[in-house]
């Protein structure tokens, strides 16, 4: 066989690979859209799910799983943004620099059931907080650093070496540079890595399950003060988010329609990590051509 032929063969090899796999995520979101969507609408949106049976609506763990992603990401991002700089600029080369990259690597594989046992060994029964949001947000800040470091650190070092040069040669002290000069250049790659873990945090059960707790008090929404233990924004209290209610739907729901609560709550689910995905790509071309300049 002649190199043409090989190299025919190796791309229509390839070609069916890449079909196959896109196949089967449109058909996986195809199945649950369609036996999902038919399901949801506003009352179920907004509705308070019945504690015992699973029935109802969606409406505390919508918001649980929101809040929950605030607090989770004001923790990470400005830990792991201090990281990524340190790795990027200011970390020389040695066996120190290479011992926390390989703990880096080795936190990112971690399986996320893992960093829930450990959050609910640490913070819940250690500590004592108990089952909460903050315990949640903890969690999933220790299942978060390593992919965000990694991004950001891969970000400010994709810039071009001749722009740290420009920003020394004006006189400009070395954070002087990387702040005015590196990080607005980097941040649509920073950005776009933000909101992408932005999406896997909204998705994640098994850390939670452990920490944030599988109960969805009731909460009064009028109450904004987060000291009070009605309040939604109380980051003491526990807090069912919408992935840990389909998992509890499914192996716990007494509802006759179980199956249809929790078809229409994974499409709910489907349906925000798609626009956190999308969000993600359509924010990082802006920002580059805003700072590029580029059309």
């Amino acid at each position: 066989m002649n190199a043409k032929r090989t190299d025919l063969l190796a791309t229509i090899v390839i070609d069916l690979i890449v079909a196959s796999v896109v196949g089967i995520l449109f058909f996986l979101l195809a199945y649950i859209l369609t036996a999902g969507l038919p399901h949801v609408s506003w009352s179920f949106l907004t509705g308070a799910t019945d504690a015992f049976s699973g029935a109802g609506g969606i409406g505390v763990q919508l918001f649980n799983s929101f809040y929950l992603l605030v607090l989770t990401m004001l923790i990470s991002v400005p830990i792991s943004l201090g990281a990524g700089i340190y790795l990027a600029e200011y970390a020389k080369d040695n066996w120190r620099t290479s011992l926390i990259r390989s703990a880096i690597e080795v936190l990112s594989s971690l399986p996320s059931v893992v960093v829930g046992l450990f959050g609910f060994l640490l913070f819940v029964v250690k500590f004592k907080i108990g089952f909460s949001v903050i315990s949640g947000a903890i969690a999933l800040t220790f299942f978060n650093l390593p992919l965000l470091t990694r991004n950001i650190e891969e970000s400010l070092s994709a810039v071009s070496r001749s722009q740290r040069e420009a920003g020394l040669s004006l006189g400009l002290s070395k954070w002087k540079t990387e702040i005015g000069i590196i990080l607005p250049v980097a941040l649509p790659g920073i950005v776009t890595g933000i909101v992408l873990s932005a999406g896997r945090v909204f998705g994640e059960a098994a850390a939670l399950i452990y920490t944030a707790g599988q109960s969805a008090p009731v909460t009064n929404f009028a109450d904004w003060n987060p000291m009070d233990a009605a309040s939604p924004l109380n980051p003491l209290r526990p807090a069912e988010t919408l992935a840990v209610h389909i998992w509890k739907v499914n192996t716990e729901g007494l509802a006759s329609n179980a199956a249809a609560l929790s078809a229409a709550a994974s499409a709910v689910l489907i349906i925000a990590v798609l626009l956190f995905n999308l969000g993600a790509r359509l924010l990082g071309t802006y920002l580059y051509r805003r700072v590029t300049a580029s059309k």
